[in-house]
């Protein structure tokens, strides 16, 4: 390919005028060229230039003064990082390809939640995802995410508040907003509407660890004596079986095999999404054996409304958080001292947890009475307990 050469030339314009034309490279491909009516004017013009050419070179000599002075502006500015003006191209081109392909916030939240679903995720998960990044939607109303910040998000996440009390989240929940935020910057980023993921440089919220609240043994026999026959097998389970509350709000009697002696859990009705079976024990099958049906749903509708007389009327004012599956796990672990198999029993994946949460909270007496608790022999309305030892 020919160069372009600095050069004096006399051509011939449109309206048949003559005129000096001084010609010389432009970055890249292409020419520049400046026409001039006086030769002695456009031969000044030729000498500027070849000057220009001797001391700064080819590339230099189509730099004109407005492109010094901002190549030497932005250098001095890099100067302190050490860094180009190259490396700082390749670090801004990205964004501006992620700015050109961008969506907004709403539409991110539309997009993800049609992926998720198509991929099979349950319906609790979803549920989920829609209702934290759905306030996340409305509070960057049309705000392309390529240009969310993580101060941005920081702010936002220490601002959320409770809807009906108007108080500032707990940092456990705060934290679960931030997770599905990572979750769904982390798919703007695969799909190139966002360079980085401001999400993971939002700060977590510190949780301060309390101490796991559970039932004792008399408050679960007196729960268990003072509801209503409808309620039992709920009430039961949780306490001897360790069943989440959604999972036990879904569990049919199909899945009850007294049997064989176990409980299933399964795959789209557990937390994790993961098959497991809970074991049923002796005293947990005694209460069972009276309610249990073919099918149907082991928990009644209007549960909660039963759950809270049953409490009121056994003297329990203070209902800790997952009363039923704590006190489940802290009895379980002291009474067999096998925390891999009560993981499982969980749901869990490991027994980390476990030994976190509950280990040493119930002494080894207390644990066997527990495991003792059974419906009350026939004609005595008062829960005994099996096998009672001194």
């Amino acid at each position: 390919m020919r160069k372009t050469s600095i050069k004096l030339s006399k051509v011939k314009v449109g309206n048949g005028q003559r005129l000096w034309c001084v010609t010389w490279p432009r970055i890249g491909k292409g020419r520049n060229r400046q026409f001039f009516k006086d030769k002695t004017e456009a031969e000044t013009v030729l000498r500027q230039k070849l000057i220009e050419q001797e001391n700064n070179g080819r590339a230099g000599l189509s730099f004109n003064e407005r492109h010094r002075a901002e190549y030497l502006e932005c250098a001095e500015k890099l100067l302190p990082f050490g860094v180009t003006i190259r490396d700082a191209v390749n670090f801004y081109l990205p964004h501006l390809r992620a700015a050109n392909r961008t969506c907004t916030a709403a539409e991110l939240v539309g997009d993800l939640l049609k992926v998720k679903q198509a991929d099979g995720a349950s319906e609790r998960y979803l549920s989920d995802l829609r209702s934290r990044l759905t306030q996340f939607a409305d509070a960057f109303n049309g705000r392309p995410v390529a240009e969310v910040t993580g101060p941005q998000i920081d702010d936002w996440l220490r601002s959320l508040s409770d809807k009906e009390t108007g108080s500032r989240l707990s940092p456990v929940t705060r934290n679960n907003f931030r997770r599905v935020l990572v979750v769904a910057f982390n798919f703007a980023r695969e799909r190139g509407y966002c360079v980085g993921n401001p999400a993971e440089k939002a700060a977590r919220a510190k949780v301060v660890e309390t101490t796991i609240g559970i039932l004792t043994v008399d408050q679960t026999a007196r729960l268990l004596e003072s509801t209503t026959p409808e309620l039992v097998p709920y009430i039961a389970i949780g306490a001897f079986a360790g069943l989440r509350r959604a999972e036990l709000e879904r569990l049919d009697w199909q899945e009850v095999d007294l049997q064989s002696g176990l409980i299933e859990v399964t795959a789209s009705k557990a937390k994790s999404a993961r098959r497991r079976f809970v074991k049923i024990q002796p005293n947990l099958a005694r209460w069972l054996q009276p309610q249990a049906r073919s099918s149907g749903n082991v928990t009644p509708p209007n549960y909660r409304e039963l759950l809270d007389m049953a409490r009121k009327a056994a003297g329990i004012t203070d209902w800790p958080q997952n009363a039923l599956r704590h006190s489940f796990a802290s009895y379980h672990l002291a009474r067999f001292n096998d925390a891999a198999a009560l993981a499982l029993e969980l749901g869990h994946t490991n027994s980390n947890l476990v030994f976190q949460h509950y280990r040493q909270l119930v002494k080894p007496k207390q644990a066997e009475r527990y495991w003792e608790i059974a419906p009350a022999a026939a004609g005595k309305k008062v829960i005994q307990f099996v096998a009672t030892r001194k």
